[in-house]
């Protein structure tokens, strides 16, 4: 017996649910892989492999919906996108750089872990451009949710259920997504030098103006010469705006009057804008680094106060205004998890171990422990659409 099965098509990944089903087998559901040491280090009896699974189905650029067979690379996507000058707006980030696994993500991939980037503060995330689906559920069952049009209203939305659930719910095979339009260019704004309570101050002040900003972040000086050599070793704090060419000058000119008090200015054209806000999104500045690697989320305006009350020995970059803090701890037997865990508690959030030895990851909770009633709902959850238990189970929660 081999300990991986790829499916063709849809009809072999039912099949396959059915006999892992029937024989009491459970499985790891995969596309790329590039996700695959995200979550506890639980075991399976086979793999699910659904790169075969690949193709675009249907795109209407006029009615921006594009529909995917699951397993399809999202550069594929983006290429096809970028001939028409639209867009996946929720900007997914490509883990594969930052957990070793390169190879570029799938787009069902990106749904089922809910994926954003730098633009969510303005576009939201995958789970808001998400129309429908076709899966397999861990009773074997095929079935269908959503559609090709925006507002679909008939039946529950099971898009928003199905994002971020981390394949432990259904197996996706087929995918419908909004598209909207590519902005003709972009700048980006540099504050240079701020310490972390004045990017806050800086940043909710730019979100707060009529400017439109698309990005939000801040790099402390640690870290920002790995990003970009623009704050010449001091940190950056940085605003993108994007849009027609005179708009983005308008606005890119109000915004450094808004900005003046806060440090020294300066932008970046649109090639460079580019680059920098692509390495915020995959997280360029712990890329090649084995320390321990979390994912917090918090009130933006809070997000500093998480990393001064986590203390030394941290390096922290933060995204969406702050409200998203990416911060590598030196290698220890917990990843400072009661540490990070009680600095979060205190202001509010979430925070998940995204990279971590397998050992670490099977000892210390990876995603936010959840209170008895949310626990118990994500429980019931979990058996209403796989009561066996055969998709990747304990990948999120321990026995769920």
């Amino acid at each position: 017996m081999t300990d991986l099965l790829k499916p063709r098509d849809a009809k072999d990944v039912e099949a396959a649910v059915q006999w892992a089903l029937g024989d009491g087998k459970t499985l790891e559901v995969l596309g790329h892989g590039t996700k695959r040491g995200i979550g506890r280090a639980a075991q399976w009896d086979l793999s699910l492999d659904l790169s075969g699974l690949s193709g675009v189905t249907l795109y209407e650029p006029e009615e921006l919906v594009l529909s995917a067979k699951a397993g399809t690379p999202l550069s594929e996507i983006e290429a096809l996108l970028a001939a028409h000058n639209q867009e996946l707006a929720f900007e997914p980030m490509d883990y594969g750089a930052l957990l070793g696994t390169p190879g570029g993500g799938t787009l069902g991939g990106a749904l089922a872990a809910n994926l954003s980037g730098p633009r969510r503060i303005k576009a939201g995330a995958a789970r808001d451009h998400f129309l429908g689906f076709t899966a397999v559920s861990g009773r074997g069952e095929t079935f269908k949710s959503g559609g090709r049009v925006v507002k679909n209203v008939t039946g529950y939305d099971l898009c928003k259920v199905m994002a971020g659930s981390y394949g432990t719910l259904a197996v996706m095979t087929d995918v419908t997504v909004k598209v909207l339009p590519r902005a003709e260019t972009e700048e980006t704004v540099l504050v240079l030098g701020p310490d972390d309570a004045a990017a806050a101050k800086a940043m909710s002040a730019a979100m707060g103006s009529a400017n439109d900003v698309s990005g939000a972040a801040h790099l402390p000086a640690a870290v920002a010469a790995s990003v970009t050599q623009a704050g010449a070793g001091r940190a950056v704090t940085a605003l993108r705006l994007e849009g027609v060419a005179p708009s983005v000058v308008h606005r890119r000119q109000a915004l450094e009057t808004l900005l003046k008090g806060f440090g020294t200015l300066a932008n970046l054209d649109e090639a460079a804008s580019r680059s920098f806000w692509k390495n915020i999104r995959e997280v360029m500045a712990f890329v090649n680094d084995d320390r321990v690697l979390w994912r917090i989320s918090a009130a933006p305006a809070r997000g500093h106060e998480i990393a001064a009350a986590i203390g030394e020995g941290a390096d922290y970059c933060y995204d969406w205004a702050g409200g998203l803090i990416w911060l590598a701890l030196p290698p220890s037997d917990d990843g400072a998890a009661a540490r990070v865990r009680r600095a979060v508690a205190a202001t509010g959030g979430h925070a998940t171990l995204i990279r971590a030895p397998a050992a670490m990851r099977a000892a210390v909770a990876v995603f936010e422990p959840q209170e008895a009633a949310v626990a118990a709902l994500t429980r019931r959850l979990k058996e209403s659409f796989d009561p066996k238990g055969v998709l990747n189970p304990g990948r999120m929660y321990a026995g769920v």
